[in-house]
Order: structure tokens, then C-alpha cells, then sequence
């Protein structure tokens, strides 16, 4: 008697190849949002994706200062307020300053919907001995973007770039691992990708959003080791 059922696959699960980290979608076609693309972070990663051919909209809460910054950094930069900014992008870069971060996302919570949303901001503190990391009561900036974005996808990532370099137009690699955080892998490598499509850059998975404290916190270090040493000091993971 022949069997009507579909063949199955004859090779154990075991046997197969495992997936390569370094397979990544080809990212180029997305249209990248920075809120807080006016600051000095959100200025600089808006002129390095524009600068590698990805579509750029800065966002704002108000929309003719975005204009005016979309301007100044060429390439086809679109300038618009936050809103409309998370509305017609399809990755939303999170990097406004710490102390209006639940605010601006809790305003943003509908246009955000649906949305890969990448979150890089670094809570820190600062006194006479320099800067140190604060902790937020959801455990990072980018736990606490989670919860308070139900229904968008959050990542973590860009949190260890130099704003001085991101902007230098003199430069055209900048050297340095791009930590990414996540608990979807077709998100994180998402956001891999965008990373690789700056010149120099490598976008590598650093694990779930739980981990994100301490990435946000290395920050402060790194400025301790600027301060020192005149610099502007990135990473580099190693064996990778």
C-alpha cells in the first residue's frame, strides 16, 4: 500500500548544520528612526547610517529643530518630530537622554507599536569623582523600555560609541564591536546587521535583555578611561 503522507526528512536533527552567527539579512532597505537624533549620540548614528546608503529620519519633539538638524547632516536625512518619526520607520534608534527616557516612550507607545526599537541609553550619574551607573528599578534602560513598549520588539545596542567619532566627516572607518541584546534572534541579528553597515563596525550578540545593565554601566568606565587617557575608547571582542 502506498502511503499518502508527506515524506519526512531523513536527516536527524542533530546531523544538521548549525546555523551560521555570522548569516545576517541584508538590512539595507529599512528606514532607520533616531529619536533624539538632535543630541550629540542620535546625531552621529543618524550621519554613519545615512553615510552607508540606509534611509535616515531624526526625530524630535519639535519637528523644525529636527529639520534643521537633518540638513546640517546631509545624505538624505529627513528631519520630522517623534512621532511621525516612529510611524514611518522601521527601526526606531532609542537615544534620548536618560531623564526623559519612560517619558518619551510612554508618549510614543501607539506610534511604536509593532516596531524594532533599538535602545542605547546608558543611565549614569556624575559627581566629583566622575561618572557611575544608576540602576533602574526595571534593571536597565532598556528593560525598562520593555516594559513600558508592550507591543514593539526591544533591543539594546550602541551604547559604547563615541558621539566625537560617530561625527568625525574625517573618518570613514571607526573601529569597534557594537554589543547587541535581545530575546528574539531574528531581531538581534537585525540590528547586527545594521551595525555591520557602518565601515568598521561588527554587531555581536551579547545575550537577553537581562544582561543589559552592565552593558549600559561599562559606559561609565569607558569614561573614566577617556578622561585618562585623552581618548575615545571603544570595544573589541576577542576569538570571534
Amino acid at each position: 500500500m502506498t502511503s499518502s503522507s508527506a515524506p519526512q526528512d531523513p536527516t536527524p536533527e542533530a546531523a544538521k548544520a548549525p546555523k551560521d552567527p555570522w548569516g545576517l539579512p541584508d538590512v539595507s532597505g529599512l528606514v532607520v528612526g533616531v529619536l533624539g537624533g538632535t543630541g550629540e549620540q542620535g546625531r552621529g548614528l543618524a550621519y554613519r547610517f545615512a553615510r552607508a546608503g540606509q534611509k535616515v529620519i531624526i526625530g524630535s519633539r519639535s519637528a523644525d529643530r529636527a529639520r534643521d538638524a537633518a540638513a546640517e547632516l546631509g545624505h538624505g536625512v529627513e528631519g520630522a518630530d517623534n512621532a511621525e518619526t516612529a510611524r514611518r520607520s522601521d527601526v526606531v534608534i532609542v537615544a534620548v537622554p536618560w531623564d526623559g527616557h519612560a517619558k518619551t516612550l510612554e508618549s510614543l507607545r501607539e506610534e511604536l507599536a509593532g516596531k524594532l526599537v533599538v535602545d542605547c541609553v546608558n543611565p549614569l550619574g556624575f559627581d566629583k569623582k566622575g561618572a557611575y551607573a544608576l540602576k533602574p528599578e526595571e534593571g536597565s534602560a532598556a528593560e525598562q523600555a520593555a516594559a513600558l513598549l508592550p507591543d514593539s520588539r526591544v533591543t539594546a545596542a550602541f551604547h559604547h560609541l563615541s558621539a566625537v567619532l560617530l561625527q568625525d566627516t574625517s573618518l570613514d572607518e571607526i573601529d569597534t564591536d557594537v554589543m547587541v541584546l535581545g530575546e528574539e534572534r531574528a531581531d538581534v541579528e537585525t540590528v547586527q546587521a545594521l551595525a555591520g553597515r557602518i565601515a568598521g563596525m561588527r554587531g555581536v550578540f551579547a545575550g537577553r535583555l537581562r544582561n543589559a545593565h552592565q552593558v549600559e554601566s561599562l559606559v561609565a568606565n569607558l569614561i573614566s578611561v577617556n578622561r585618562r587617557y585623552k581618548a575615545h575608547a571603544g570595544l573589541r571582542v576577542t576569538d570571534i
